[in-house]
C-alpha cells in the first residue's frame, strides 16, 4: 500500500510475540481503538542517531540548570499512562489517546519481559516527563513522551542519547519537534539493513 504512507495491514491481534516480530522488521504498530490492529513501516523513515542530537541555546540553559532527576524503568506503566492522557502533551506526535488499553496491557507485558522500557524525568519527587520504547539488540525504537514541564521530554531523550547512547532511535515518523532534535529521514530499505545488520549487539539501560 502507498496510502496512507507505510500502512501495510490490519490484524485482530496484538500480543507481545507479535510485536517483537514486527519490530525485527521495521514495522509498528499504530491505530485507535475503533479500528483494527494497523502495522505501519513508513518510508522514509525517520531517525536520531544518538551523536547527531542537537542542544540548542535554550535547551543548554535547562541542561545546565539541572532541574530534573533521570531515572530508568521505576515507573513504566505511569509513563504510559501519562502518554496516554489527553491533559499531558507529547511533543512529537502529540495527544497521546492514541495508546489504547489493549496496547497499554501488551508494552506492559513487554516491559516485565524486559523487552520495553522507559527513560523518566523526575522533579521533586514527581513524575513530570519520559519517554518509553522497545529495545532490540542495541536500537531503541521511541514510541511515545511526554512533558509536565517544560523540556522534560527531552532532557529525557538527551539521557538517552548520550548516557545510554543506543546506535539508533527510532522516531517513526517525521515530526518538526523530533527533527529540531536533529533526528534526519533515511530510505526505509536502509533502516531495515541497520536493523539486520545490528542483531546480537546488545543495549545497556543501567547507565
Amino acid at each position: 500500500m502507498q496510502e496512507p504512507d507505510g500502512l501495510l495491514c490490519a490484524s485482530m491481534k496484538l500480543a507481545p510475540d507479535l510485536v517483537i516480530d514486527a519490530y525485527q522488521k521495521g514495522i509498528f504498530p499504530w491505530y485507535s481503538e475503533d479500528q483494527p490492529v494497523l502495522w505501519w513501516s513508513p518510508n522514509p523513515r525517520c531517525v536520531l542517531f544518538p551523536d547527531k542530537f542537537h542542544i540548542s541555546r535554550s535547551f543548554r540553559r535547562t541542561l545546565n540548570k539541572n532541574h530534573f532527576e533521570i531515572r530508568v524503568d521505576t515507573s513504566f506503566d505511569r509513563v504510559m499512562i501519562c502518554c496516554a492522557s489527553p491533559r499531558c502533551k507529547d511533543e512529537e506526535h502529540g495527544e497521546g489517546t492514541w495508546i489504547t488499553p489493549a496496547m497499554f496491557n501488551v508494552y506492559c507485558d513487554l516491559h516485565d519481559q524486559g523487552h520495553a522500557h522507559s527513560i523518566e524525568c523526575w522533579h521533586d519527587d514527581k513524575l513530570v516527563g519520559g519517554v518509553y520504547g522497545v529495545v532490540i539488540d542495541d536500537i531503541f525504537f521511541g514510541e511515545s513522551m511526554f512533558s509536565l514541564m517544560k523540556d522534560a521530554s527531552k532532557v529525557a531523550l538527551h539521557y538517552l542519547c548520550t548516557r545510554v547512547q543506543p546506535y539508533l532511535l527510532d522516531a517513526q515518523v517525521y515530526s518538526d519537534h523530533i527533527a529540531s532534535l536533529g533526528a534526519e529521514c533515511i530510505n526505509r530499505s536502509d533502516f531495515i539493513d541497520i536493523i539486520d545488520q545490528r542483531q546480537h549487539e546488545t543495549l545497556d539501560l543501567t547507565a
